[in-house]
């Protein structure tokens, strides 16, 4: 089939009844949903992108396996060309959400092209794995489906692997093997956008123990496969908000879920790895399924930072600060910011590491680099909306307001800011920032920046042990090395 529409996508999701709760009730029809509807529609426009003259031949390209056009998320790049086939469809679905839609359907479909293009490293384990990640590849591709994952354990007891927590089954473990496949049980987290995806794909990060092998897993199945629950965290808008009133919160909330497996059938030809420590240690740092994804993220990270250092540096101008240094000075931080990520972004794009297969990864050096800054930075530029902004961000009227013709001449006077800046123009904007910095959706995205690839601190002690096991730091042993120089010379 090759490309979906938008109308597809959506007819996919009618077609289906995944076991969804909401707020303490089942969900019936997701697309009935009211807390879904635009989320759902936001991603259509995705899919409806690919199908849009102005796009398609940016950020889709025609498969020469099977002739028909595929998302560039499948594309597996080869040459410096296809790398930045790849960077034009993240900019496109990023700059379409502002890049506050962390798992667009660009980002798995991302992590699977990296398994099937390095799948070679499952084989020595058992060759079957290997076969069935290269077929699910194709049918998620031929079929251009939307995939969450969930990857994390539930917080349970932190200090504990997984198989010393009190029930054996409360992270996901293999059960029992059945002729027809894997009986699993037990929960991961934190699967965004679960509700309207059409498939979940299971792994873990490494750290597993002598013990845990039952938990060493990895699979994809239908999102509606019989004894899959989804337990949505609490709703960060209704459904029913303005988008005058709140113009972000409205239309990209990313529904998250705790996945709970009820003695799940996973079929034997969905099981890409099973019962072996060592080959789930060694998973993401032999297939690329953090490196590769990680250019995604970077530039959807660079995309949102961008976004919100606009919001800042239009919100400052509105009300006429950005004549003060202070302000000067902060907002200036936040651009540079922005050029840090973008520059960064380039030099990965050309400092790539070219595997044994011909795939070229961006560097991870750079890219590592930009999954540090990011959850400091990101923070920072709501930081920084939040004091520009000070109590004006708490004294917005609504939309209701400025539509009563009776309260027109104050909502005029006293809203309004700088010189040519009307009250409506300065309101819709200060509410554009309060969902960034104030409202639960900004503060859920703020939380999603920090902890996006896994605790931070951790992240960078494994970047820093990495680096400093490549490199020799000769710099030290060349200054060092005068002082042998000054010796020979005080001898002779």
């Amino acid at each position: 089939m090759g490309i979906r529409t938008g109308a597809q996508y959506i007819n996919g999701l009618k077609s289906r009844q995944p076991e969804i709760w909401l707020s303490g009730r089942r969900v019936t029809h997701v697309c009935d949903e009211v807390v879904f509807q635009q989320p759902i529609r936001e991603i259509a426009k995705l899919y409806d992108m690919q199908h849009d003259p102005e796009y398609q031949d940016r950020i889709t390209h025609i498969c020469a396996e099977t002739g028909e056009r595929v998302n560039n998320a499948f594309l597996v790049p080869k040459t410096h060309e296809d790398l930045q086939a790849r960077r034009a469809l993240f900019e496109a679905y990023a700059k379409a959400t502002f890049g506050l839609m962390g798992r667009t359907p660009d980002f798995l479909n991302v992590v699977l092209t990296s398994l099937f293009s390095n799948a070679s490293f499952l084989e020595k384990y058992d060759p079957q794995w290997a076969e069935n990640i290269r077929a699910y590849y194709r049918y998620i591709r031929d079929n251009d489906l939307f995939l969450t994952h969930a990857i994390i354990n539930p917080q349970n007891d932190r200090s504990k692997s997984s198989h010393e927590q009190q029930d054996l089954f409360t992270h996901l473990g293999a059960v029992r093997e059945t002729p027809q496949g894997l009986i699993v049980r037990g929960a991961k987290m934190l699967a965004t956008l679960a509700p309207i995806t059409d498939e979940v794909i299971i792994y873990s990060f490494p750290g597993f123990k002598p013990g845990d092998e039952r938990y060493a897993l990895a699979f994809a199945i239908p999102i509606d496969t019989p004894g899959l629950r989804i337990l949505c965290r609490e709703p960060m808008q209704d459904g029913t908000r303005s988008l005058f009133d709140h113009p972000l919160a409205s239309r990209f909330e990313e529904m998250d879920a705790v996945l709970v497996f009820h003695d799940v059938l996973v079929p034997w030809d969905r099981v890409f790895l099973y019962n072996n420590v060592e080959a789930a240690n060694l998973l993401y740092p032999k297939t690329g399924i953090a490196q590769q994804p990680a250019h995604q993220t970077g530039v959807r990270g660079l995309i949102k930072l961008q976004f919100a250092t606009e919001v800042a540096v239009r919100l400052a101008d509105s009300i006429g600060v950005d004549v003060y240094l202070n302000v000067q000075n902060d907002l200036g931080e936040l651009i540079q910011s922005v050029e840090s990520i973008r520059a960064l972004l380039r030099i990965a794009e050309q400092e790539c590491d070219v595997l044994p297969s011909g795939e070229i990864m961006p560097g991870w050096v750079p890219l590592e680099t930009i999954r540090g800054l990011l959850p400091k930075m990101y923070p920072r530029a709501v930081e920084v909306l939040q004091i520009i902004g000070a109590g004006g961000l708490l004294m917005s009227p609504t939309g209701a307001d400025f539509a009563n013709p009776e309260l027109a001449e104050d909502m005029e006077k006293y809203y309004a800011g700088r010189s040519g800046i009307s009250g409506k123009e300065r309101v819709r904007l200060f509410k554009l920032a309060w969902d960034l910095c104030g409202e639960a959706f900004g503060q859920r995205l703020l939380q999603y920046e920090r902890y996006y690839t896994g605790d931070p601190i951790r992240k960078r002690a494994i970047f820093y042990n990495n680096y400093k096991r490549e490199r020799t730091f000769d710099m030290v042993d060349e200054a060092l090395s005068v002082l042998d120089l000054n010796e020979l010379v005080a001898k002779a």
